[in-house]
């Protein structure tokens, strides 16, 4: 099988390395592609905008499938083009890929689908965004949601106890020429669910808990993402079949109800309240960090699953399966980030994290005129850990990210530290259980 993978972060970084892996291994291509990405695939230097020239790099190679990793090229419209050449594409079309592109389309669709999430209200004018809060929260109790309508890269959302700050936020982004959806605040933990869809079925894929601050202790601005785990030892076994039930599959099924087919990953960003699951958002595509580790953890074949949902008939392979292993994920940022983030400053120390048996993700890496390889974005690296239990995985993660040097640099401290710590919990108090039925039974 040949396949090509568009974008060039470390989203797509850790899914051609996992498609590398399977057996037989695909013949691998991507665009633009990064240094990471080039050592499982061969790189070409196509803009994600142009979509005349992916096409056209799609036809010349002879493709078996497309896999679009970003959101924009998909909202866009790329999977539109390929498809409407006959290539296979992972992805949704632009219409269906407005899930992402439009927070106030999706609560329509949500809506229509009776699937639970926030009160929310729509606002296109400054002078509404308090009466928007009201609306939503009319007791003012923190803390306050307030959402870009558009693409944002994971950075849009301001959820603040402070009300003048969420205003500004609303008037700041509407100033800009764009709108705003102000919500309720879901209280509980959040869930990250990537669901396969070949636009009538889904197939789940194992939870992940990303950490959205740039500060440990949940402290600082938002972010894309500084790092994930997997699995969630604290959730419960049924969670992924729950979503399916009543998020994901009546999603998929107002989209193909409405002559939008929803083909590629909906991704399912969940809080578990005290009231069920509610939907934080969906994105329509796999999300970055949490993708590095849930496809760390993934021991049935990648590209066969891919195909078969292109293809519209996910019903030919069989469910994904899954290590019992855990994987923690770990962001590396450049200096500034995540309001300005420096690049250009020269990155070494891998070969150290490998001998560590962390895998490093490349993110945001370019290579200069000398040779060096060098930050090219905010996000530069993610360093991944895989272990027995969280703890172990985390020991990995971080004695891969103490290897690597990039001045300025700055990391959490904390990724799945409280799951790592309430698992063992678990196993100890399991343990003691089972010698005590020992010692009862003698």
């Amino acid at each position: 099988m040949k396949i090509l993978v568009i974008g060039s972060g470390g989203r797509e970084h850790a899914i051609v390395r996992r498609l590398s892996r399977d057996s037989p291994a695909p013949v691998l291509h991507a665009a633009p592609g990064n240094p990471g990405i080039g050592d499982h695939a061969t790189c070409h230097d196509v803009a994600l905008d142009d979509h005349e020239g992916l096409l056209a790099l799609a036809r010349e190679l002879e493709v078996d499938l497309v896999v679009v990793g970003p959101e924009a090229p998909l909202v866009a419209g790329l999977a539109d083009v390929l498809r409407e050449d006959g290539i296979a594409v992972f992805g949704p079309s632009a219409q269906a890929a407005r899930l992402e592109g439009s927070k106030t389309w999706a609560k329509e669709i949500m809506e229509a689908a009776g699937v639970p999430t926030a009160r929310s209200v729509s606002v296109s004018s400054g002078d509404e965004v308090l009466a928007g809060l009201d609306r939503v929260n009319p007791l003012r109790d923190v803390p306050f949601v307030v959402k870009a309508d558009g693409l944002a890269a994971g950075k849009g959302v301001v959820v603040t106890d402070d009300i003048e700050h969420a205003i500004a936020h609303g008037r700041a982004v509407i100033g800009a020429g764009g709108s705003v959806v102000v919500e309720e605040y879901l209280d509980g933990p959040e869930v990250s669910l990537f669901c396969v869809s070949d636009g009538t079925r889904v197939v789940p894929l194992a939870p992940a808990q990303d950490f959205k601050r740039a500060l440990d202790g949940d402290e600082g601005p938002n972010t894309g993402g500084m790092g994930a785990y997997s699995p969630l030892p604290w959730a419960d076994a049924d969670l992924a079949r729950e979503v399916v039930a009543t998020v994901a599959q009546p999603t998929i099924d107002e989209l193909a109800r409405r002559g939008t087919p929803f083909v590629g990953i909906l991704y399912c960003g969940l809080a578990l309240t005290a009231r069920g699951v509610r939907v934080v958002e969906f994105n329509a595509r796999f999300g970055d960090p949490e993708t590095q580790v849930v496809l760390e953890r993934l021991t049935s074949p990648f590209g066969e699953l891919l195909l078969a949902a292109a293809r519209g008939d996910l019903g030919a392979v069989a469910e994904p399966a899954w290590s019992d292993d855990a994987a923690v994920t770990v962001v590396l940022a450049a200096p500034g980030y995540p309001r300005r983030p420096r690049t250009g400053d020269h990155i070494s120390g891998f070969d150290e994290a490998a001998a560590e048996g962390a895998v490093v993700i490349h993110a945001g890496t370019d290579v200069d005129p000398e040779g060096h390889l060098v930050s090219s974005g905010g996000r530069v690296l993610s360093v991944v850990g895989v272990g027995p239990t969280l703890e172990a995985a985390r020991t990995v993660a971080y004695a891969g990210i103490d290897r690597i040097d990039l001045p300025g640099s700055h990391h959490r401290t904390d990724i799945a530290q409280q799951a790592a710590a309430d698992e063992a919990g678990r196993s100890e108090g399991a343990a003691d259980e089972a010698a005590g039925s020992e010692a009862a039974g003698a």
